[in-house]
């Protein structure tokens, strides 16, 4: 566990309350009076639900949840969130509500709480079914329902999310507000334009896989080289992730960054040049191209 989490309930911890934020310092703030409720409790929103409270931008208790897996309801009732008999109880509890269920059945979803009066203008409902359209999600919940989508990722697990989300038509400041706070609270996130969507899918949807295979392979080139396994992993994690603080926090180009690292003639330079050899710049380029182009071709389907 670390430092900030509170163990206000028994059970396991969830999985994002395990993430040490920046100088392991928790996020001082009065729980607010939000009201979230998850349909679909899957590890997407376990994550989201332990961020939430661990930063204290909603709290367990203010939290409502369901799911045809009675283990995950056990699950997340064992840190005192509420769990629910039906989406109507859900939605009576909530002024914000996660659809956190497959792809697929969300357009159904909707439909259902729209029939049953369970919708309304007053409570925002956020996506984060990948491929779901804007149309798709306001044809199904009916007009004047505040609708969100949401793109996140799996590094959402440990609080660190890579995320875009697109306002509906009948949202408002305050909607994007509300779920720049929430996601801000696990992550990072940014407001997009739903046609640049897929590419979000492209870069940071589809993006962990990514950098999985090249921490795989520099940990391969590191046991080539002569490293045990675990260490030479542990040391392409830690250099990626390392890299990565510095060009956020820097907000230098990656290029200027790399410059600033690889010397006349020296090792890190023959590196480059042996990757730039290889092809890796269009690989990675074809990568988030080839995945975007997929978004697209689903979310037609």
């Amino acid at each position: 566990r670390s430092s900030y989490s509170r163990a206000r309930v028994d059970g396991p911890t969830p999985v994002s309350v395990l993430h040490e934020y920046p100088n392991n310092t928790r996020i001082e703030m009065a729980m607010s009076t939000l009201k979230v409720g998850f349909i679909g409790s899957g590890m997407m929103a376990e994550a989201l639900a332990g961020g939430f409270d661990a930063a204290g931008v909603a709290a367990f208790s203010h939290m409502s949840c369901i799911d045809h897996n009675q283990s995950r309801l056990d699950l997340f009732a064992s840190w005192g969130v509420h769990p629910c008999k039906d989406n109507v109880e859900l939605a009576t509890r909530s002024n914000v509500i996660f659809i956190a269920v497959k792809p697929y059945a969300v357009a159904k979803v909707l439909s259902e709480m729209r029939a049953a009066g369970a919708l309304s203008k007053d409570t925002l409902v956020i996506s984060i079914a990948a491929g779901v359209t804007l149309h798709t999600l306001e044809e199904a919940a009916g007009p004047g329902i505040p609708m969100m989508r949401v793109m996140p990722n799996t590094p959402c697990l440990v609080g660190c999310v890579a995320a875009a989300m697109v306002p509906g038509t009948s949202c408002d400041e305050t909607h994007s507000a509300t779920t720049s706070k929430l996601f801000n609270a696990v992550g990072k996130i940014h407001q997009v334009q739903e046609k640049h969507m897929d590419a979000v899918t492209g870069v940071s949807g589809s993006g962990p896989a990514y950098v999985f295979l090249m921490i795989e392979a520099m940990a391969d080139g590191g046991v080539l080289a002569g490293l045990p396994r675990k260490i030479a992993q542990d040391l392409a994690a830690q250099t990626v992730m390392g890299a990565a603080k510095m060009v956020l926090e820097t907000g230098k180009h990656p290029g200027q960054l790399k410059d600033a690292v690889t010397s006349p003639a020296g090792t890190t330079i023959a590196g480059v040049a042996a990757l730039e050899r290889n092809g890796v710049r269009t690989a990675f380029i074809s990568a988030v191209k080839a995945a975007a182009d997929r978004a697209t071709e689903l979310s037609k389907e």
